[in-house]
């Protein structure tokens, strides 16, 4: 059995899988900002998991990541800075524990169930952007600390990071609604645009051969896809073509799933 636990700005879900990757059982709680307090509930809800003997397990944290020494940098709602966050939890869970930004997991997740393809970026959004290349199913390290929501383009006759106008947070101040309550078909191709002139950069860069979006706006992709894909179309070029766009299969999940994912491919059946 492996440890999954996704680290949000607003909530925590915890998750036993099994050596397939099928969750057996899970629990959420709201996401302490005080680290301690954290900690402490965290402790309860593994204890209550059935299983006590687990081979590994995965941490997503929606904050920069310091992977020699298993540290949680800083970045992100929770204010959280230089927090041992690897050793603290494996003292909780009794077992190794592998650890990660959560956008690159949910990423590595998706990535997993499109093995077809060798280059994947997902873009979550939902308050924020946050974005993981995934090439041959594994963590990009030459972009795994990049931080596509915070690009500056140029919007509205200035410079402004991308997640500031393009993200679930800019839609609910510049609408009043959040992406679930839209209908107008004016305001999606507004929020279309948005979405495609950070998406074109990323694509120009990486160069992925699919793009997977998740988070709150991404699961609504089916009101917006269209008028995305025109969007992106007009920016296309010989050297910058536009790989498909999929909705992530697992969103609510695909943290959880990707602890499962790096926690197996890191210490396996043998840990």
């Amino acid at each position: 059995m492996y440890l999954g636990i996704d680290i949000g700005g607003t909530k925590t879900i915890v998750a036993s899988l099994d050596d397939n990757g099928v969750i057996t059982e899970k629990y959420r709680f709201p996401t302490p900002q005080a680290y301690d307090a954290f900690l402490g509930i965290l402790a309860e809800f593994v204890d209550k998991l059935t299983t006590k003997n687990f081979i590994a397990g995965g941490i997503g944290v929606p904050t920069k990541i310091d992977r020699v020494h298993g540290v949680a940098i800083a970045g992100g709602r929770l204010k959280w800075r230089n927090i041992p966050i690897q050793d603290d939890v494996q003292k909780i869970a009794h077992c190794p524990i592998a650890i990660d930004n959560d956008a690159n997991l949910a990423g590595l997740s998706e990535a997993m169930l499109l093995k077809q393809y060798q280059k994947v970026l997902y873009v979550t959004i939902s308050t924020g952007i946050g974005t993981g290349f995934i090439v041959d199913q594994r963590i990009d390290p030459s972009m795994a600390d990049s931080e596509g929501g915070e690009m500056l383009l140029e919007h509205g006759g200035k410079l402004q990071q991308w997640q500031d106008f393009a993200s679930g947070q800019a839609i609910v101040r510049r609408f009043g609604k959040r992406a679930s309550e839209i209908t107008d078909k004016k305001t999606w191709q507004i929020i279309a645009h948005d979405i495609a002139l950070g998406l074109i950069d990323l694509i120009a860069l990486m160069q992925p051969e699919i793009i997977v979006l998740g988070g709150g706006v991404g699961a609504h992709y089916d009101k917006f896809k269209e008028y995305l894909q025109q969007s992106l179309t007009d920016y296309e070029n010989p050297l910058v073509t536009i790989p498909p766009i999929q909705e992530a299969a697992r969103p609510e999940l695909a943290v959880v799933y990707g602890c499962y994912d790096l926690a197996k491919s890191v210490y396996g059946k043998s840990a």
